[in-house]
């Protein structure tokens, strides 16, 4: 078995933003979401209905998560150099409207959860022209060590940067005090 060559798509144009219009009717729990604009690529249609592929929403979603991965300093290159990376474990889509290429979008995402070496992030897109959401999703993250391919914890700078609004559980005592030994 030979390796796979590198991609030759180019990652979707996404754009990091701090304004992406009032989202206040989509409810999103987190106080600081990620926002990026969205440009949608010509190529990005399905090539047997004028609207945007299926599939290229999940590339948005993969995106905008690397892109806030970068706002809070954990690159690719970082994460390559210190031998770990996140693995999707599940995608949950769904899809609220269509989105055409003449279309303005914005993501907003945010980390739900961090536990261990698990993550749930959040998205929302929306459609800029009326607010409207086009799709909700969720994905399962793991954080693996490559040499060994095993999940490993998060570490506390990790959950501290990527502010997941349920912060792991406490171990321990009921009390929420750690357990020591004496």
């Amino acid at each position: 078995m030979t390796d796979a060559p590198p991609s030759t798509n180019p990652p979707p144009n996404l754009a990091p933003c701090s304004d992406a219009g009032d989202l206040s009717a989509l409810r999103i729990p987190h106080p600081r979401p990620f926002l990026a604009r969205i440009h949608v690529d010509p190529g990005a249609m399905s090539r047997v209905i004028d609207h945007v592929s299926n599939t290229e929403y999940l590339r948005w979603l993969d995106r905008a998560a690397e892109l806030h991965a970068d706002a809070v300093g954990f690159t690719r290159r970082r994460m390559l150099d210190d031998g770990l990376m996140w693995f999707v474990a599940r995608h949950e889509i769904d899809y609220v409207a269509e989105v055409r290429g003449e279309d303005e979008l914005a993501v907003a995402t945010w980390v739900r959860t961090m536990d261990r070496a698990k993550s749930w992030r959040d998205y929302v897109i929306v459609r800029m022209s009326d607010g409207a959401p086009v799709c909700r999703a969720a994905t399962l993250w793991v954080l693996v060590r490559l040499e060994s391919r095993r999940p490993v914890r998060a570490t506390p700078e990790m959950i501290e940067r990527f502010d997941p609004l349920a912060r792991p559980k406490e171990r321990g005592r009921k009390d929420g005090q750690a357990c020591t030994s004496r």
